[in-house]
């Protein structure tokens, strides 16, 4: 009979948790420091609304800034595609006025690296010595 009474007076269920009320958001309790609530009410107080309000809306702030972007460009996997835009990034940094052929030995070690690493290199096939 008590309980009858107390969930006609205050509205809930008995079979739930006090802190949530049918048809309503959950209430939640936070500690937090003096300096940060006086931000939170200088905030709240220039867009002229509750500490309770300010705190909701600078968490949808927050949750909604660090999402982190969709990526700009897709992601190229094709390893002779990426070989061919590192041989045109390197052909637009080196000096043009080197003959033809010295452009083609430095574009060609900067993307197979010096030959005296070519043993430690995974992604060659090992020749048997």
């Amino acid at each position: 009979m008590i309980n009858r009474q107390m969930t006609s007076l205050s509205g809930r269920r008995s079979d739930h948790s006090p802190a949530v009320r049918l048809g309503q958001d959950a209430v939640s309790a936070v500690k937090l420091s003096q300096a940060l609530t006086a931000e939170i009410d200088a905030w709240a107080e220039t867009h002229e609304i509750t500490r309770s309000d300010a705190i909701s809306r600078l968490l949808a702030i927050g949750l909604h800034a660090s999402r982190p972007a969709a990526p700009s460009r897709p992601r190229i996997r094709d390893s002779v595609a990426i070989e061919q835009i590192a041989i045109r990034q390197i052909d637009q940094m080196l000096d043009p006025g080197l003959p033809a052929d010295e452009r083609e030995r430095r574009i060609r070690r900067l993307i197979e690296g010096p030959p005296e690493f070519a043993a430690a290199r995974i992604d060659l096939p090992k020749h048997p010595a």
